[in-house]
């Protein structure tokens, strides 16, 4: 029986060995190769082949492969679910650039550059002298108006002092009329005595009471009080005729300082439009800013209206984004826009929708397009949104006009709840009533 058995044991281990796949290299295997047990000593010492070690790479295959299609899976769903949620509320656009109001800075007056203190790419503040004209012209001008206006006040006081004199004439005038109406009045008084006085007499001189003498006096000293009252009335109109011509002359001297003293309101005001020229030989900046494309020099001539320099507002910088007219449905002021700069390896910094261009970009164009007219081909618009940025944004971040961004805007509002995929199946309603009690 156990000799059965043996004989048995080997038939079946040649079998094994027989079917047994071959090493790599397609060379037998040997006992006590590594991975190989040496023969059975109890069968004389003949070699036995063995079986070979498992594959590691399928069963490496059937654990990556389930990872991979899951993870897949996931961020295929994490990517359409933020699409669901935010994705498609998002409109964007590359076609958007960075803009600034710059200033032209110009000259204003004529001479030659005395000084340009500042040099391109300088931080200059409100108020910074940026060039110097020659100002000899302009302070000689400055000069004469003044010397004209203290002339003129010096005329002005000699006016015054006139008026005054003519007013004590006026007084004297007026004390003489008096004294001329009293004089009338005696020489009336004269006038009536004496003809009473010549009555008299020749009643006398006709009954022979009276001499002829006494009658002669009478009439003589009649006539003279007659004349004597007519050189009072003279007298009297001679005087009122002179207060007349002092009041008129006090109304002269009056208008002429009143004319006086609007020529000086003239000199007053050449004189501020001469320090209002002086004051443009000095160019100063308008406003925060940094200089660029500088062009002036010292000893440059310049006239009214040559160009200097240019001033950047790089702290009050914005973006123009140039959206499809398909795209402007849902844009609206005071939403939020992710800036991506070019410039700085796509960072992304906070907007704002400031306002929305009245007419698309080609309305404002030097030839606008006129489609009335030939054969017509559609054109999709564009039309400029423009985008603000905080003062914390401007502070922080280097935004130059002309940079290239791309601008995306949320037109989600955010005040309103995130949309789910039950409210999109139309069944949150639902939902929320199973939820009740």
């Amino acid at each position: 029986m156990a000799d059965e058995h043996a004989a048995v044991s080997v038939t079946a281990t040649e079998s094994r060995a027989m079917t047994a796949p071959p090493a790599s290299g397609g060379l037998p295997v040997h006992a006590g190769a590594p991975g190989v047990p040496a023969a059975h000593p109890g069968h004389g010492g003949a070699p036995a082949a063995t079986i070979p070690a498992p594959n590691r790479s399928g069963r490496l295959r059937r654990v990556v492969l389930p990872v991979v299609i899951l993870a897949a899976l996931g961020y295929g769903g994490k990517t359409a679910y933020d699409y669901f949620v935010e994705g498609r509320f998002l409109v964007s656009t590359d076609d958007a650039y960075v803009g600034a109001s710059t200033a032209i800075i110009a000259a204003k007056a004529t001479g030659h550059l005395t000084a340009v203190p500042v040099v391109d790419n300088q931080i200059v503040h409100q108020g910074d002298l940026l060039a110097s004209i020659d100002d000899g012209d302009y302070q000689n001008a400055v000069d004469a108006a003044k010397a004209k206006i203290a002339t003129q006040d010096a005329t002005i006081a000699r006016f015054g002092r006139q008026i005054d004199a003519q007013r004590a004439i006026i007084d004297q005038a007026q004390a003489q009329v008096g004294a001329s109406k009293a004089q009338l009045l005696s020489a009336q008084a004269d006038v009536g005595r004496s003809s009473l006085e010549y009555d008299r007499s020749f009643k006398l001189a006709q009954t022979n009471f009276g001499s002829q003498q006494r009658l002669e006096q009478a009439t003589a000293d009649r006539d003279k009080m007659s004349a004597a009252l007519a050189a009072a009335k003279a007298a009297a109109a001679s005087t009122a005729a002179a207060l007349d011509g002092a009041k008129a002359n006090l109304d002269v001297l009056k208008a002429q300082r009143d004319e006086a003293a609007r020529q000086r309101g003239e000199f007053d005001t050449t004189l501020a439009k001469a320090e209002r020229d002086l004051s443009f030989t000095r160019v100063v900046a308008p406003f925060d800013g940094v200089v660029g494309n500088k062009a002036a020099q010292v000893g440059n001539f310049v006239m009214p209206g040559a160009r200097l320099m240019a001033l950047v507002p790089v702290n009050d910088v914005y973006v123009d984004a140039n959206f499809k007219e398909t795209q402007l449905t849902d844009i609206k002021p005071g939403q939020k826009v992710d800036v991506a700069i070019d410039a700085l390896g796509g960072k992304v910094v906070e907007g704002t929708v400031s306002s929305i261009a009245p007419a698309s970009g080609a309305q404002f164009s030097l030839l606008p397009p006129d489609n009335a007219t030939g054969n017509f081909t559609k054109v999709v618009q564009r039309v400029p949104v423009r985008v603000t940025f905080s003062d914390e944004v401007l502070r922080t971040t280097l935004l130059r006009p002309g940079l290239s961004v791309v601008a995306t805007v949320h037109t989600r509002d955010p005040d309103a709840p995130k949309p789910t995929l039950l409210g999109a199946l139309g069944l949150e309603a639902a939902a929320g009533k199973a939820e009740k009690p």
